[in-house]
């Protein structure tokens, strides 16, 4: 077991208050409890507040647990610091652990795993991260730990109601692509507010639950050629399963959305004619984007299919998948989307707002002089004639889809 020693030996005196934001994550409310550090317990009388942490939380490597307290400490001891106890050891969980001890210390422990994707760990910072004492005192693969005082590193000091409240916040950087229309990322976008509260009263804590949303409007379009856009719900829960194959052996329907992603998580498309049954048509896509509001054509805005190719400024590019398994392969489409979230243009902050997916879609029917194919390596000549083919195009749409918290 990996360990990381602190040279605080206080004792545990302090009301802990934290208001916890993760983007990306799989868990959508957060329990903090009472917490110190070595050798730091709680005094008789106090009481942890919230429910127990999830059993993922302690689901760590033997390889990468972290020693969390002393090593004599007891499995109640190591539970009221908000540690995991296994097998007579006590370690940091796959979470974000916040301490605060009796001589004006943060301790703050943040786990790689602790969003979907994971955290750069090396782009997390303090409010005021600049000053030697506000960098990482320990720093692991899977981990790093900050402590300092807590008048330092841009901390906040108030008086609440008899208390003195240190407020200060951990944030990350990501990855801000830019498209012609709009902004998006796909990285993990972390955010902890926490605050020490001094005073002989009990520790508390505070829970952050999200809110859920209404489901939208149907998403079949009508008109002289009628088609669908689908998200495929389909997952392997066998060996040898093929993912992008299994996500179309069934689909969200109206009761189902909002759909909810992780970030970087595959969104699985399919546009498919309705109700021919000629073997010779070919759907065509023109244009693929993705909206934060119903309408394809409010803004922001962001491309995933280019005169039918996957867009070629976008780091986690559209993938094109092959159609199995129906009567009429012609008749279909099918991508898989990286999840994402628009970033504000003036902000560069994360809206955490909904994605809708929209296509422009043509029928093309196969003569001497087109056999409507259309490979995206091919020169510029091939690409105009599928921008001919689809002037007179209908757009589809999805329902909403979320990042989850």
């Amino acid at each position: 077991m990996a360990s990381w020693r602190s040279n605080n030996s206080s004792g545990f005196g302090v009301v802990l208050l934290i208001w916890l934001g993760l983007y990306a994550t799989g868990v959508q409310c957060v329990s903090v409890f009472p917490q110190g550090q070595s050798g730091q317990t709680p005094r008789s009388g106090e009481q942890k507040t919230g429910a127990e942490p999830p059993s993922s939380k302690c689901a760590v490597s033997e390889d990468e647990m972290l020693q969390c307290g002393d090593p004599d400490i007891t499995a109640a001891d190591c539970e009221a610091i908000d540690c995991c106890f296994e097998q007579g050891q006590c370690f940091y969980g796959r979470a974000v652990t916040v301490q605060c001890t009796k001589d004006g210390q943060f301790v703050v422990v943040v786990a790689k795993a602790a969003t979907l994707p994971q955290l750069s760990l090396e782009s997390i910072a303090l409010l005021e991260g600049e000053e030697e004492a506000c960098s990482p005192v320990g720093f692991m693969e899977t981990y790093v730990m900050f402590q300092f005082p807590v008048s330092a590193c841009g901390t906040t000091v108030t008086e609440q109601n008899g208390y003195v409240v240190y407020e200060n916040l951990l944030s990350s950087a990501y990855e801000v692509a830019a498209g012609p229309r709009g902004l998006v990322t796909r990285d993990s976008s972390y955010e902890l507010l926490f605050q020490c509260r001094y005073s002989d009263m009990a520790v508390e804590a505070l829970v952050v639950e999200v809110n859920t949303v209404p489901p939208p409007e149907s998403v079949v379009v009508v008109g002289p050629l009628r088609v669908e856009l689908k998200l495929g719900s389909g997952q392997c829960l066998t060996k040898g399963c093929v993912e992008d194959e299994e996500a179309y052996t069934s689909y969200y329907t109206e009761a189902d959305y909002p759909v909810t992603k992780t970030l970087r998580q595959p969104v699985y498309v399919e546009v498919h004619v309705l109700e021919r049954t000629d073997p010779n048509i070919v759907l065509q896509l023109g244009e693929c984007w993705a909206t934060s509001s119903p309408s394809p054509l409010s803004l922001p805005k962001w491309d995933l299919l280019v005169n039918g190719c996957p867009y070629d400024e976008d780091r986690y590019q559209t993938t094109m998948l092959p159609v199995t398994s129906v009567q009429y392969p012609t008749h279909y489409k099918r991508f898989a989307v990286k999840m994402f979230t628009f970033v504000d243009g003036d902000t560069y902050l994360p809206l955490k707002e909904k994605v809708f997916i929209h296509c422009s879609t043509a029928v093309c029917y196969p003569s001497a002089m087109d056999l409507c194919e259309h490979a995206c390596h091919r020169q510029r000549r091939d690409v105009s004639s599928a921008q001919d083919r689809t002037k007179a195009s209908i757009i589809v749409s999805s329902g909403e889809v979320l990042v989850i918290d």
